[in-house]
């Protein structure tokens, strides 16, 4: 099944054209999407889709197993693989997704162990402006580090805690914080498993100190290295499209999503299916 790759930006990304994810992907084409995935930095960007449900999680299930997120209400009914993102509301008012997902550099699920391999967020409706996402390469960012810091970080390892997020918002009730996942300690450093590439895997949306060290310490060097990973050397931008499909490594890229939009430009839905990894970070 030929399609072709278009590097994005010199930082990550590549985008597929000429490939349906709804249709059936033999092997041999699912193995090549994968090289330009890892040779693209863990980011690809597959235009002009047309996913129902079903096809989504078939898709995302041919990568691994799929997690149902812990914020049960933001899933779609019947498909609890399928978390969504969104600022619509139903006929009653009610939220059709979470409006506020992910507006702040995070990896997903990385408060978990395993944590995600791969999250795919397919675009439904876009605002006119705005509402992009951020991704940043954190094996770039990791190369950006002096080498007296990297050997120090090498070791150690860092906490990360799903309602540590909360202290950013004022809208969720106390029941949304599930305080039956415990904090999880993960490497400050990764060697991803399929490139070898050593990826920073700390962000400021879920890591809540590096261990052994005193706060003061940890705080100071978590706002150091948070700095650096966002610097727009590491970072690609993404003006999404209606009907765009992205697939994100969670083991070697955090992302935010910018809520810089108006709802006079319409809404931002979208759907989206987390993969998750088979064995600890």
């Amino acid at each position: 099944m030929p399609f072709t790759v278009t590097p994005l930006s010199p930082v990550m990304g590549a985008t597929i054209e000429g490939l349906d994810l709804g249709a059936d992907i033999d092997d041999q084409t699912l193995a090549a999407v994968l090289r330009a995935w890892h040779e693209a930095g863990g980011l690809l960007v597959f235009k002009r889709q047309h996913l129902s449900p079903e096809a989504q999680i078939a898709f995302s299930r041919r990568l691994g197993p799929l997690e149902r997120h812990t914020l049960g209400k933001f899933l779609l009914p019947g498909y609890p693989e399928i978390y969504r993102v969104s600022t619509k509301r139903g006929p009653a008012g009610e939220a059709l997704g979470n409006d506020q997902a992910g507006r702040y550099w995070h990896s997903d699920l990385c408060y978990l162990s395993p944590p995600s391999l791969c999250s795919i967020l397919y675009a439904l409706e876009v605002p006119r402006l705005g509402g992009d996402t951020l991704f940043c390469n954190t094996h770039r960012a990791w190369k950006g580090l002096s080498e007296p810091m990297r050997e120090f970080l090498a070791e150690r390892r860092a906490v990360h805690d799903f309602r540590y997020v909360f202290r950013l918002f004022s809208s969720f009730g106390a029941g949304d914080v599930q305080t039956d996942l415990p904090p999880v300690s993960q490497p400050v450093v990764r060697v991803h498993a399929d490139t070898g590439r050593h990826c920073l895997y700390v962000n400021p949306g879920f890591t809540t100190h590096i261990e052994g060290l005193r706060r003061e310490e940890s705080d100071a060097l978590l706002a150091m290295l948070f700095a650096h990973m966002d610097r727009p050397e590491y970072v690609y931008r993404h003006r999404w499209s209606a009907g765009d499909v992205l697939m994100w490594d969670n083991r070697c890229t955090m992302h935010r999503a910018v809520p810089d939009f108006s709802p006079d430009d319409g809404p931002r839905h979208m759907h989206r299916t987390t993969v998750m990894d088979t064995q600890p970070a």
